[in-house]
């Protein structure tokens, strides 16, 4: 056996009073109870780690808000352009022509003197007189003659007035006025309209620790440095700080909100006919038109005293007075008046004007502007940390050293190591440098106590002693 795997040996062989004293002094720890033949050395039990996983927030939460505006519709709607009002219509009055027939001098009858041919009137007296003498005057026939003492009748000429035209009215109609005027028309009412006013966002840094500081056992040299007097090899005890990682993430500064903007309504200026004033009605008085008609009246009667000629009563009645009176029909006279009569009179009928309108398109809202939020999750990342469960430590464990190990069992170790994939050098059974160093190794990945070929790791590579 060389000299290094001597040393080797010795490392685990070396249990004298002095070397266990050392190995309390430096680790605090107690060797084990050995049997005969078994050998032990102190070796590094690698720290245990654990993964664990955060989460981090790197985008808040926050909200999309989406105006859904709002719906118009173009409807026509009818505007008046001018208003109502009413109007005054002069319905005339109807005439009609009646045809009067009036007396100018009424019938008559008298007794004339001497002869029925006669203009001389008999006196009435003479008439009456006759009568009181028993002469039938009052059933006498027109030609019948009396004997007769007569006095005529007077007669007096009287204008009088006859109705030509009755009395009527005119009516004269004031129209109404009207007078033009601009107005203002809606023809788009006021709106709201909401406006998206979007989120603000700012860019934070934060350190977030992925692993944890811990110490670990590492080969050294220099004045401060803890010796191994049993090995002769260096060992520092070393800090190693904690790893940190830089996280950016988006922070919400000001959420998104909605703002309000009016839409004033919109006006059209269109001409308008107002009524001022209504139509008026003037009544004129038309007097009724007369006509002047003159004629003749009785104003006395004759007097009479007679008998009736050649009757018997005459030549009875003794000396005629000489006075012959015969009864003398005279018919009456009459004249025909045209005149103008109102069937109907005038009148005044209200006529009403409806008002005019014109049509116009006006954009009319018939759903107001809403907003609707969406809420957006929160956008986080996953941090992954190795935490140490246990510290890097040195403990005592069985190891193979030249009393319990030969050229053999070397090379069976150096062949596993070679068929795990970890490269021992060549299979000459010496435990040089490249296959203590493929042994670290191959305890690194097991999860072993580094240090020294220990019994454990003669069991994970599946080599017998």
């Amino acid at each position: 056996m060389n000299k290094k795997l001597f040393k080797l040996a010795v490392l685990g062989a070396f249990v004298s009073t002095s070397s266990v004293g050392i190995a309390q002094n430096n680790m605090g720890d107690v060797l084990p109870n050995a049997k005969p033949g078994e050998c032990y050395a102190q070796v590094v039990i690698p720290a245990k780690y654990r993964t664990e996983s955060s989460t981090l927030v790197v985008k808040e939460a926050s909200e999309q808000v989406k105006i859904i505006p709002a719906k118009f519709e173009t409807v026509e709607e009818r505007v008046m352009v001018s208003e109502a009002g009413s109007d005054l219509k002069v319905i005339p009055a109807t005439f009609g022509t009646a045809t009067e027939r009036y007396e100018i001098s009424p019938a008559s009858s008298r007794w004339v003197m001497s002869t029925a041919g006669s203009n001389i009137g008999a006196d009435s007296q003479l008439v009456s007189m006759a009568r009181a003498a028993g002469a039938a005057v009052d059933r006498a026939q027109a030609g019948q003659c009396f004997s007769e003492h007569f006095e005529a009748p007077t007669y007096k000429t009287v204008t009088e007035r006859v109705l030509v035209s009755e009395a009527s009215e005119q009516i004269k109609l004031t129209p109404a006025k009207y007078e033009w005027a601009e107005q203002r028309v809606m023809v788009a009412p006021a709106s709201r309209q909401l406006v998206e006013v979007p989120a603000v966002y700012e860019t934070a840094s934060e350190r977030v620790m992925v692993e944890d500081a811990k110490t670990m056992w590492k080969p050294g040299r220099g004045a401060v440095e803890k010796i191994d007097n049993g090995t002769g090899e260096v060992m520092c005890l070393v800090e190693v700080p904690a790893v940190y990682k830089t996280v950016t993430k988006r922070v919400l500064k000001t959420p998104a909100t909605t703002r309000m903007t009016e839409t004033p309504a919109r006006y059209e200026t269109i001409r308008v006919r107002k009524l001022v004033a209504d139509a008026q009605e003037t009544r004129v008085a038309t007097p009724a038109k007369y006509d002047n008609v003159t004629k003749r009246i009785m104003e006395t009667g004759g007097a009479h005293t007679w008998v009736a000629k050649g009757s018997a009563d005459a030549r009875s009645a003794g000396t005629a007075t000489g006075n012959v009176i015969c009864l003398q029909e005279t018919p009456a006279k009459y004249g025909t008046v045209s005149r103008k009569v109102v069937k109907t009179p005038p009148s005044v009928r209200r006529v009403e004007i409806p008002a005019k309108y014109e049509t116009k398109k006006v954009r009319r809202i018939v759903e107001p502007a809403r907003e609707m939020r969406t809420a957006i999750p929160a956008v986080t990342d996953t941090v992954t940390r190795r935490v140490q469960v246990s510290p890097e430590r040195l403990e005592w464990r069985s190891v193979i050293c030249e009393t319990n190990v030969n050229l053999n069992t070397i090379q069976d170790v150096q062949r596993a190591l070679d068929r795990a994939g970890y490269n021992p050098g060549p299979i000459d059974g010496v435990m040089g440098r490249q296959t203590m160093s493929a042994v670290k190794r191959f305890q690194q990945s097991r999860g072993l106590a580094v240090g020294g070929l220990t019994t454990e790791t003669l069991k994970k590579l599946g080599v017998q002693r």
